[in-house]
């Protein structure tokens, strides 16, 4: 944290001298005198270094009442420095040092409040004593002050007091401020988007080595944000900020390397970084090293594994392990096989915005597992899953609205679901679509479109759409008829147990067709 130093009035300019002047006075038991001498102890300057006597000159000139001193040994208790490490005793000095206006010991009392630290939480109260810090001109408080304005939704224009508050402590150097403004410009936060000034903001934290200006940067370079798209160069300042111990830099270095983003693809690589940001909390990380125990990308797979991984990351509101875990719930994965905490936990995630725990709870609720069936609100958590584009709920809501339950019938609004579906790939949607071309159901009727999705799914695999794409060929519609064709996909479909598709061989087979 910036600006944790003691408070000593500025440095002189001849130690040896300013030392004789210092013991001096203290020996006089003048206080300001005790006070820089034990600065001198403390830091080893004029004296030999002895944390122990540094603390017991600036307690004498805190009782004394000298603010500064009483910062300094808030401080000494606080980093355990030549005293035993005592959270609540540090609180008492600088609360003492606050309230005779020692900017510091104000930014102290305020961090105490709002970590908990020596004192019982109290957000606001701590945001008091930051805010005295800041308007005293200290930079790591208008920093911190800006953060908890910008976090304050209950506060008029926010945003805009919290991009002053950056610029304040960016203009004194602060690289943390000089970051968040870059990102507030980057974003257009409280002040106009403007992504040069952006960039020159956070390539003044970066050239101060600021672990997150170098992990914001990477992230500009790796989505091309204000810059030219460039992975390598993301990697690259990923890779410092990671260096540094960046949790969020480990994690992102940990994709490159699972998807071989602007580095070769190392999925053992990536499992190694995920593993160092899931070692100091990070909740992103652990959530994928779970994903890689549960598909065994770059690991041994181990269900068990992944569970706990998610468990530890939906333990800090992370909306899509929650939804992991709730699958594992759902299905036994990692032996702990309970439904109504899988839905619990779909729940939480739902409300976070997680579209695979919207899906899953409207296919819940439509199905009534779990839950009474309702198809209104399985309707609403589908809508919630489509509108971010998860294929499946897509597909899912286009049939109710096909079927006109939990909403009016609609067929073209389900023609328009299932086409999204489709494009991403799912093989039901497209043969859906194609059997609504073919029949012209919310769409005009078109045969050559519904030949060509069946075509997409009946590559899937899907038995379905094997079978119709055969009849296509048989009958000539939409496609050139083909009866070799015909019978390579009746029988793709019949060697899945289609009985259709069994039947319909037989009978080109009866009419001598057989190829």
């Amino acid at each position: 944290m910036k600006n944790n130093y003691l408070d000593a009035e500025g440095v002189p300019d001849n130690w040896d001298k300013a030392v004789a002047c210092y013991q001096n006075a203290a020996e006089q038991g003048d206080a300001r005198g005790q006070r820089r001498l034990g600065y001198c102890y403390y830091h080893g300057v004029g004296k030999p270094k002895d944390l122990a006597k540094a603390v017991q000159l600036f307690r004498k000139a805190a009782e004394q009442g000298d603010a500064r001193a009483q910062y300094n040994l808030g401080l000494c208790y606080s980093y355990g420095h030549g005293v035993a490490q005592d959270a609540r005793i540090a609180v008492e000095w600088f609360r003492k040092g606050a309230a005779q206006g020692i900017a510091g010991a104000q930014r102290h009392l305020g961090f105490s409040y709002q970590l908990g630290i020596g004192v019982d939480k109290d957000i606001k109260q701590g945001a008091d004593w930051i805010r005295k810090a800041a308007e005293q001109g200290d930079a790591d408080a208008q920093n911190h002050f800006g953060l908890y304005i910008a976090a304050s939704r209950d506060l008029p224009e926010h945003l805009s007091q919290a991009a002053e508050w950056y610029r304040k402590a960016a203009e004194q150097g602060h690289a943390g401020a000089q970051s968040n403004l870059g990102m507030c410009f980057l974003r257009g936060e409280g002040v106009a988007k403007d992504d040069q000034k952006a960039i020159e903001w956070l390539l003044k934290a970066v050239n101060q080595g600021d672990d997150e200006a170098y992990n914001r940067l990477g992230a500009c370079y790796e989505n091309g944000y204000g810059v030219p798209m460039d992975k390598s160069k993301a990697v690259e300042l990923y890779r410092k900020a990671a260096k540094q111990g960046n949790a969020s830099a480990q994690c992102r270095l940990g994709i490159c390397y699972m998807t071989g983003a602007g580095v070769r693809k190392n999925a053992a690589a990536g499992v190694a970084w995920f593993r160092k940001a899931s070692e100091q909390g990070y909740a992103h990380a652990q959530n994928n090293l779970g994903r890689c125990y549960f598909g065994g990308l770059g690991v041994t797979k181990d269900l068990f594994k992944a569970a706990d991984y998610y468990r530890k990351a939906a333990e800090q509101g992370h909306a899509n392990a929650q939804y992991r875990l709730g699958m594992c719930y759902e299905k036994g994965d990692g032996g702990c096989r309970n439904r109504a905490k899988a839905l619990e936990l779909w729940r939480k995630a739902a409300e976070k915005g997680d579209p695979g725990a919207q899906y899953a709870l409207g296919n819940s609720t439509m199905e009534g597992i779990g839950v009474a069936r309702d198809f209104a609100k399985a309707a609403g958590h589908h809508a919630h899953a489509s509108e971010q584009g998860h294929a499946e709920a897509q597909y899912n809501l286009g049939c109710l609205y096909a079927n006109g339950l939990g909403v009016a019938q609609d067929l073209a609004k389900s023609a328009e679901l299932f086409c999204k579906a489709a494009m991403q790939g799912l093989a039901e949607a497209q043969y859906n679509l194609g059997c609504y071309y073919a029949e012209g159901t919310g769409v005009p009727r078109d045969l050559s479109q519904a030949a060509e999705w069946y075509q997409k799914s009946a590559d899937q695999g899907y038995s379905d759409a094997q079978n119709n794409l055969g009849y296509c060929y048989a009958t000539g519609k939409g496609v050139p008829k083909d009866l070799a064709k015909a019978a390579k996909y009746f029988r793709m479909a019949g060697d899945q147990g289609d009985s259709i598709a069994m039947h319909n061989l037989e009978e080109w087979y009866k009419m001598g067709e057989k190829k």
